[in-house]
């Protein structure tokens, strides 16, 4: 049986824990087939980013054309886009090929606080991108600059939820790590309906890709052909046992363990 194809448009991460690296790895344990269109290159590890090189635009579109005119995906994600020129051009391509059911990232951060986004690029996403995600899945911080209020609880989250998918996109995923709070609580709003779900919030410093590896397996739910509340479920299920049995790589915020299966 032939698989779907799951576009990344993301940045690599040379600690292997997030980014394309992590999005590889989460689409292979979920049986879609991967292809990538990377924006930026960085060196980094589990301690952090220790420097970024941002892909010209122009190669960057001719990544992204040269998947969509033979492989044609059945879904893609971004993620660090680093650039507002890269924003726009990613924007573009999109819409220049008639890309399905994109989950968009918008990352802003790293795990370890490092800045992976140019500041004027933040209303490129808020602009170009949103108008054409199926999802958006912001954490709180992105959901913040993104919304335009500060998020720091649930009634917050519900807020920027509405106020993101007010602002064009089909839905929006909260992502609650971020609470304050004993228990992870991620809300989902497709514009009439709302979801939610809550976790325990595991004691662990392996946190290094989670956002990445959450988006890329709604994605790959998405190819397959689940209904947007079960790819996410079934994508918080898969984070949340990849977190349970990382390998406790590194001296910082460790990778999760992409193995464990869907």
């Amino acid at each position: 049986m032939t698989p779907p194809v799951v576009l990344s448009i993301a940045g690599s991460d040379s600690g292997g824990g997030a980014g394309i690296q992590a999005d590889l790895k989460t689409f292979e344990a979920f049986g879609v087939f991967g292809t990538t269109a990377i924006t930026a290159i960085t060196a980094q590890n589990t301690l952090g980013v220790s420097g970024v090189h941002p892909i010209p635009p122009e190669m960057v579109a001719a990544q992204i054309a040269a998947v969509a005119s033979d492989l044609k995906p059945a879904a893609l994600k971004t993620g660090m886009l680093a650039t507002r020129q890269l924003v726009e051009t990613v924007a573009d391509a999109i819409t220049e090929h008639s890309l399905p059911n994109f989950v968009l990232d918008p990352v802003m951060v790293a795990t370890t606080g490092a800045s992976l986004l140019d500041p004027d690029a933040e209303d490129a996403i808020r602009r170009r991108l949103t108008p054409l995600a199926s999802l958006i899945t912001p954490n709180l911080d992105e959901a913040a600059i993104l919304a335009g209020f500060p998020v720091r609880d649930e009634d917050d989250m519900r807020r920027a939820a509405a106020a993101l998918t007010d602002a064009g996109a089909a839905a929006t995923l909260l992502k609650g790590g971020h609470l304050e709070s004993e228990e992870i609580v991620d809300i989902l709003f497709d514009g009439s309906e709302w979801y939610e779900w809550r976790r325990p919030k595991l004691q662990t410093r392996n946190t290094h890709g989670t956002g990445c590896t959450l988006s890329s397996a709604v994605a790959a739910g998405l190819a397959l052909g689940h209904p947007l509340p079960v790819a996410v479920e079934n994508a918080l299920d898969y984070v949340q046992r990849a977190l349970r049995t990382a390998p406790s790589l590194g001296r910082g915020q460790g990778p999760l363990n992409h193995r464990v299966g869907r």
